[in-house]
């Protein structure tokens, strides 16, 4: 219906019995509205007007209704309904917004949000010992979640998470290993000390091993089980106590370092994935080993398009991997290339434990290494063969800016020059350091 004379062509306003002058309009749906405050003045009343008809005309208009809803009620499904979340990225999500943003900002209303409280969150998250790296990510989600309710949802005019910098992470430099300290990790890995540890009824701990295949029982007591653990671990290093060798885990540290695999990659290749013949894996899925207790591994696609790729392997590791498929691996072109001992895909945990990743890597002076570190290793082995920046990213499974380039680079053997360039690279330094492929032999006493 058409304003009458001497009105307002677009809402209207109208003073309270408190003498405030309240607005009125109607939304894009055709709904009146009520404006959420009230003004002292008239004219004042009238700019508010002008300024939402500005904002629904220019499409940047929020509906000051649908703002009421909570932040944690809008950000929960969100993270069910995030399109190519991969099911690690969900519980992380998941995890963040139950510990680092719903205790704070989880009831309040969308519309309620500005950045003042964002920041108030941010710093209150720094002072209370939350590392800047998990901050961050919390801030980023929430970022995130807050984008889609300004874009998609129209439920806000702007996005409140505008702090500078809120979202960056400096994580510290992680470790690159030499060549050397590779193929010692790939020795040491799955060496565990025959022995165990019980706690006495009246405090400490007891250590017993095994020697020449006899138990015995260490004479002095520890005040911890770590304590206890560290010295049955440096009895075997002394040849004071017998140690069980799985050597199953050996070619999966050579093959995730030097093919710059991840985690999820390597545990997931098959046997038909590896042609040593041609000396190539091929990468064409991933497993996904979830956050939450109790959960089974997923196996799924790739972390992103540029993934799935066929990498290749550097000569120097062929025969360990032409000896683990003949011990490890069953027959079946589908079986899986590094699986547990009962022949179920490997787990982070049970790994790190079953093979004593942190007494190995300790051991060969990189203590605090993380298996990924292994990709990284090779991903700056790689680099320093000088390829071109599009044959780096492909052959690390990085995202492109076109996902031809993937096979374009294939074409004209780039990986193949990446490789031999590896290949040399290992064969000087392990000739320099007058190493050969038998080991670590003799550092450590087998169990008989």
């Amino acid at each position: 219906m058409p304003n009458k004379d001497g009105h307002r062509r677009f809402g209207n306003v109208r003073k309270l019995p408190s003498g405030r002058y309240q607005i009125r309009y109607p939304g894009p749906d055709a709904r009146i509205r009520t404006g959420p405050e009230t003004f002292a003045r008239a004219s004042d009343a009238r700019r508010a007007l002008t300024l939402i008809e500005a904002d629904m005309i220019a499409g940047g208009w929020a509906d000051p209704d649908r703002g009421k809803v909570k932040l944690g009620d809008y950000a929960a499904p969100w993270i069910a309904q995030r399109p190519g979340l991969r099911p690690r990225s969900v519980d992380l999500y998941r995890w963040l917004l139950q510990r680092y943003i719903g205790p704070q900002l989880g009831a309040v209303p969308l519309g309620k949000l500005s950045t003042p409280m964002i920041r108030d969150w941010r710093a209150g998250l720094l002072s209370g010992g939350v590392s800047v790296s998990m901050t961050a990510k919390a801030y980023r989600l929430l970022r995130a979640v807050l984008t889609t309710a300004v874009e998609e949802d129209k439920i806000l005019a702007r996005n409140p998470c505008r702090i500078r910098g809120a979202g960056e992470e400096h994580a510290v430099e992680r470790p690159v290993l030499t060549v050397r300290q590779v193929f010692e990790l790939a020795d040491r890995v799955g060496r565990r000390p025959v022995g165990n540890v019980r706690k006495l009824p009246v405090g400490g701990y007891r250590l017993r091993f095994g020697r020449h295949g006899v138990m015995r029982t260490a004479p002095e007591a520890y005040r911890t089980r770590a304590d206890a653990e560290r010295a049955l671990w440096t009895m075997a290093e002394d040849g004071r106590a017998d140690c069980d060798y799985d050597r199953r885990y050996r070619a999966l540290v050579l093959l995730a370092t030097f093919a710059s695999l991840r985690w999820g990659e390597v545990t997931a290749l098959k046997r038909c994935d590896l042609d040593l013949e041609s000396s190539l894996v091929r990468v064409r899925a991933a497993f996904s080993d979830r956050r939450t207790p109790g959960s089974k591994i997923t196996l799924g696609p790739l972390k992103s398009r540029a993934g799935r790729r066929t990498v290749g392997i550097p000569e120097a590791i062929i025969p360990a991997l032409r000896d683990h498929l003949s011990v490890f691996v069953a027959p079946g072109p589908a079986s899986l290339a590094f699986a547990g001992a009962k022949g179920s895909p490997l787990r982070r945990s049970n790994f790190n434990r079953m093979s004593g990743w942190s007494y190995a890597v300790e051991s060969i002076g990189a203590r605090g290494l993380h298996f990924h570190d292994l990709r990284h290793t090779g991903n700056s082995f790689a680099a320093a063969s000088g390829p071109g920046i599009k044959d780096l990213m492909a052959r690390m499974g990085h995202d492109s800016e076109r996902a031809a380039m993937i096979y374009l680079h294939e074409a004209r053997g780039a990986d193949k020059a990446i490789t031999s360039a590896i290949d040399a690279h290992v064969d000087a330094e392990r000739k320099r350091d007058g190493d050969d492929d038998d080991g670590l032999a003799g550092a450590l006493v087998p169990a008989r």
